[in-house]
């Protein structure tokens, strides 16, 4: 039988190559309530660290990330951990692949790899997926550097969280500006990554890992990445759509119509993302974001390892959908039947 444990993250990844990626409030600990509440409810034995959890105290819900935490999760029965958390090489939860516990999400190896957009984007192009134009700026070259792509530009951080730190600058002066600003704070480490601002639509596509999945009461088996309908998002504040921690997801997003989604632009770009996702050989889904250019042309320009997956299942957390889990309501699946098919995927 199934028993399933929720991690949550609870301490900052460390330091690669100068580069910090930023820590959300709290580790995930709401989304890893909302998952665990959801998945207990309907059936699925979830290990807790208290023996009745609050529905309002996400941290009744999930465990830490840490080596004494995952002990912890095990020794109250736990044989399968969901790691609701960011990962990386040298993450406690490598103590735990000998054992006989499964696992939902993905490898550390991968995202510590793959977490880094310049390396990212350099499989993408050596693979001829279609990004926009990129350029790596370093700390010590902030006041001293040539940009190679034409204004406006889009200001990242190298190992970013969603669109935290992120920035539109339409000439020099404000791009020196926000240089400096993504520098000053200490969150990101020591360098930016600067990239073409593209003027089209922007859509997020989920891709689901290989395997069977329940899908309209029938099990349907892919052996390649797929993905979930495609989500476009809209309302975007100075050029980049706002944080899901400060406007809902369901305020600025919706799934395209059918005609939207049997455009040829889309199925290419759905297409290129599933192609990124088998380059990368995920084990749970990934959340793709594109934009287009004035002519319509899709680039990949974020992919996100670890997607949000809040969900509405406390009454507190009823406008919590989460971008995967929108796209997931377009082939009939609900907050849980999103959630028991990843469990399904387990490894």
């Amino acid at each position: 039988m199934k028993k399933v444990a929720i991690l949550y993250q609870f301490d900052l990844p460390p330091i690669k190559d100068g580069i910090q990626k930023p820590m959300k409030p709290g580790g995930y600990s709401d989304s890893g309530a909302d998952i665990a509440v959801e998945l207990n409810k309907n059936g699925v034995s979830i290990i807790t660290p208290v023996d009745k959890p609050d529905l309002n105290n996400d941290l009744d819900w999930v465990f830490p990330d840490t080596k004494q935490g995952i002990q912890s999760a095990i020794d109250n029965g736990a044989n399968v951990l969901w790691l609701n958390t960011i990962l990386y090489n040298e993450h406690p939860i490598v103590h735990f692949f000998n054992s006989s516990i499964k696992f939902v999400g993905q490898h550390p190896n991968l995202v510590d790899t793959y977490d880094d957009k310049w390396i990212t984007n350099k499989l993408l192009t050596e693979n001829n997926i279609s990004i926009p134009n990129t350029q790596f700026i370093s700390k010590k070259e902030a006041t001293n550097y040539k940009l190679a792509i034409d204004f406006p530009v889009v200001v990242k951080p190298v190992r970013g969280r969603g669109s935290q730190g992120v920035s539109v600058a339409k000439n020099k002066e404000i791009l020196n500006s926000k240089l400096a600003e993504l520098f000053s704070t200490n969150l990101y480490g020591n360098s930016a990554y600067i990239e073409q601002f593209l003027s089209g639509q922007e859509i997020t596509i989920t891709v689901m890992p290989p395997g069977t999945y329940k899908i309209n009461n029938s099990n349907q088996t892919f052996l390649t990445p797929w993905s979930l309908p495609a989500v476009k998002r809209i309302n975007h504040k100075n050029g980049i759509a706002p944080y899901n921690g400060v406007v809902a997801v369901i305020q600025n997003s919706m799934v395209l119509n059918e005609d939207e989604l049997n455009a040829k632009n889309i199925i290419e770009a759905c297409r290129q993302c599933e192609k990124a996702a088998m380059l990368l050989q995920i084990k749970a889904p990934i959340r793709i974001d594109c934009r287009a250019d004035k002519n319509g042309n899709y680039f990949l320009f974020d992919l996100n390892l670890k997607p949000n997956m809040t969900g509405p299942s406390r009454l507190h957390r009823q406008n919590q959908d989460s971008l995967s889990s929108l796209a997931a309501r377009a082939i009939g699946w609900d907050y849980f039947n999103l959630l028991n098919n990843m469990l399904v995927q387990q490894w």
